[in-house]
């Protein structure tokens, strides 16, 4: 009898992992990724099946229909309530390409302020939020009920109780840890707080198609974007990844308007309803900016082919920041074209691990890099997680995207693409400083590696489609 049972139970993992495997070659997005994914459900389903229920699904209907479907009509309908700013008629003719790709454009006068750790970081932020009149606008991928969050969460509650209208949103993936109280709190005291998820309704079996952005907008005319969440972690106080090195940007000008339009498409399709959408103020400042909002729903890999972009601009100089270097094949020809142009191409990874498949991953690649004539640098001070690129000697861009697949392919992302020699100097400042805390990597970290590492380097970039 238990015989029969086991043998049945057998077959129908066999038979799901067959269903599950026809799936996969139907909708993955890669080949390699579908031959992965086909090869381990039908060989090895009892391994296979289960992840594949959280990983594997790489395409969804509800959200791609509402922004496929009525992105122009979005857009409409914010540009009726915000003041588009002055449109650059003097674009760079290096991303031009961008800017048709996005459906966005440049915006000149931007005022931009660096900041470059989460102590700057969220000084500016709380600063910004307490002198809000009218609305405040946050979105994050992490919020924690620790130090930095319940504060947070008093600066929110308290302009909700001086008139000002506040919304919230966060990733319920990324922010899994979050207590329902936090939430409770803020919706109690008449925050308008919600979880993004790409489906109507809740799928836990759905890790895939993550909101990673990070935005705050306070009355329309101040805007942050960046790297850093809302945790104690962000401000160097989780030991053994401190000190975090992170960066953020504070932007005044037009270009505060697209932070508004992605915070609002994403509003409506956990809402339904636009929130507030304010006029930003006019130019004072010098850059171009144009923000990049990229993700599983457009049409094209559009993250991957910015990064490509970028790299392609490149004639002079290009200089990255990552935490998760698992980058695709387009972007790694890219880097590799830049070396031969004479580009002076580095990368800055981490040398600590804050997930460690991916920080094997990460080593095999930076090993392929160097090879390839790309510099690469570990930061020795603690765990870097700001994603910062530098192209020549006028372009700057901070934003949410690692080099990795989840950023290319799988995950809503956004950024600043900044064009201002000014500007662009106050980042070379920030990354030789960087560099100045850090050792450039050569083959013999790969070479004199053990065996056993090795192996692991190269086990771990077989899984580099979900990483």
């Amino acid at each position: 009898m238990l015989t029969t049972i086991v043998g049945t139970l057998v077959l129908i993992l066999h038979i799901a992992g067959v269903l599950a495997a026809m799936h996969a070659v139907m909708n993955t997005r890669t080949p390699q990724g579908a031959f992965a994914w086909a090869l381990g459900l039908v060989l090895l389903p009892y391994i296979t099946l289960i992840p594949y229920l959280y990983l594997g699904r790489s395409r969804f209907h509800g959200y791609v229909d509402l922004h496929r479907a009525r992105r122009d009509q979005m857009h409409a309908l914010a540009s009726e309530q915000l003041d588009n700013g002055s449109a650059s008629q003097e674009l760079n003719e290096r991303y031009g390409e961008i800017a048709q790709m996005l459906g966005a454009r440049f915006h000149k006068g931007q005022r931009l302020q660096l900041l470059v750790n989460g102590d700057d970081t969220f000084e500016a932020i709380f600063a910004a939020i307490a002198t809000a009149q009218r609305c405040v606008l946050v979105q994050f991928f992490i919020f924690q009920d620790d130090m930095l969050g319940k504060r947070m969460l008093q600066a929110l509650i308290d302009r909700v109780r001086a008139g000002v209208e506040v919304c919230v949103l966060y990733d319920g993936i990324g922010s899994h840890a979050l207590p329902h109280e936090y939430v409770e709190t803020l919706l109690e005291a008449g925050v308008g707080v919600h979880s993004f998820a790409t489906q109507r309704r809740s799928n836990r079996f759905q890790l895939n198609f993550r909101n990673h952005r990070k935005i705050v907008v306070v009355d329309g005319t101040r805007g942050f974007v960046g790297g850093l969440n809302v945790g104690d972690e962000y401000l160097g106080l989780s030991p053994p990844l401190s000190p975090w090195r992170d960066t953020h940007l504070e932007i005044e000008g037009p270009a505060v308007a697209d932070l508004q339009r992605s915070f609002a498409e994403d509003w409506h399709w956990v809402t339904g309803a636009l929130p507030p959408l304010l006029k930003p103020g006019p130019g004072h400042g010098t850059a171009h900016t144009l923000i990049a909002a990229t993700g599983p729903a457009d049409r094209q890999e559009t993250c991957s082919l910015f990064f490509v972009s970028l790299i392609h601009a490149a004639r002079r100089r290009l200089w990255i920041t990552t935490p998760y270097f698992v980058p695709d094949q387009a972007v790694m020809a890219a880097l590799r074209l830049a070396v031969f142009r004479g580009v002076d191409v580095r990368v800055l990874i981490p040398s600590i691990p804050d997930h460690r498949t991916v920080f094997l991953a990460t080593s095999l690649y930076a090993h392929d890099a160097v090879l390839a004539g790309i510099r690469v640098f570990r930061y020795r001070p603690g765990f870097v997680h700001e994603k910062v690129l530098l192209v020549d000697d006028d372009t700057a861009v901070v934003g949410s995207m690692n080099l990795d697949n989840r950023s290319f392919r799988l995950n809503f992302e956004i950024a600043a693409l900044n064009v201002d020699a000014d500007f662009a100097n106050q980042v070379e400042t920030m990354l030789c400083d960087d560099f100045e805390h850090a050792y450039e990597v050569t083959v013999a970290e790969y070479e004199e590696a053990s065996y056993v590492r090795r192996l692991a380097m190269h086990v771990a970039r077989l899984f580099d489609p979900v990483l």
